[in-house]
């Protein structure tokens, strides 16, 4: 099971963004989109998501076609973490996180609604903040709590085989080193429990650390995608940054001047 997207293109007022890119993103794999800001990447996420009708090509969910999956049936299949979430109303945290809540109405899914809200809470680090409003809290606090309201909209009971995707843009923008890494550590270990798992992200040694498959783009076009040791190379980075840049190998990363 995969999304497929297949010669996508996309334009705004004769302007091309997104140029003939195909990608496959399997269930349990983290695949990462790197570039330059202007590349495309949010633009394509975006279109996968089905938020952004691409102007030719097709993106399927499970060989079903994206256009013929109704608009409820996407938020079973698919969560979606924006770069900016503003709330205007003054939510709290729990109530935030209880809005990606879905359940069908399905009786085993109700039953463990409380039980999900705090473990989600728990893993992203915000389970004492769950009754303060959510305006009130720093940059960094509100992408964990979207990022948990995020990952509860794909919770399933234990035995639920359903396909399950979600799409990240930039979701450790604002945060420290400490919950930067724990949220990386939290998206892979939600890839091993079967989710597919799409993410932009702009530091290279997160992307390398992190990622199954990295993909690069630039002026909205896929350069390059394979393994972090195929893609990330000192003279492919250099060409599509415009920085001088060096890898060192065991570890993986990236040195730029």
């Amino acid at each position: 099971m995969s999304i497929k997207a297949k010669s996508i293109f996309w334009e705004v007022d004769n302007k091309r963004i997104i140029k003939d890119i195909s990608l496959e993103i399997n269930l349990g794999e983290v695949v990462s989109i790197i570039g330059p800001n202007g590349a495309g990447k949010s633009s394509f996420l975006n279109v996968l998501s089905g938020d952004i009708k691409p102007t030719s090509g097709s993106v399927s969910f499970d060989e079903i076609n994206l256009k013929d999956i109704s608009i409820q049936e996407r938020s079973f299949m698919r969560s979606v973490m924006s770069q900016s979430q503003q709330i205007v109303y003054d939510f709290s945290v729990k109530e935030i996180i209880e809005m990606g809540w879905l359940d069908r109405g399905i009786a085993s899914y109700s039953g463990n609604f409380k039980e999900a809200v705090m473990k989600v809470a728990s893993e992203c680090s915000v389970h004492d903040l769950l009754e303060q409003k959510f305006n009130t809290l720093s940059g960094g606090e509100q992408r964990r709590v979207h990022f948990a309201r995020t990952l509860i909209q794909l919770w399933r009971p234990s035995n639920s085989r359903d396909p399950r995707y979600m799409f990240l843009d930039e979701p450790t923008a604002n945060l420290d080193i400490l919950h930067e890494q724990n949220l990386m550590k939290l998206v892979r270990s939600k890839a091993m429990e079967g989710i597919g798992i799409l993410l932009i992200l702009h530091d290279l040694n997160l992307a390398a650390k992190y990622s199954d498959k990295l993909v690069i783009f630039k002026n909205g076009s896929l350069i390059k995608s394979g393994s972090p040791e195929e893609v990330l190379q000192s003279k492919v980075l250099t060409e599509v940054y415009g920085l001088d840049m060096e890898v060192a190998q065991d570890p993986l990363r990236v040195n730029y001047y």
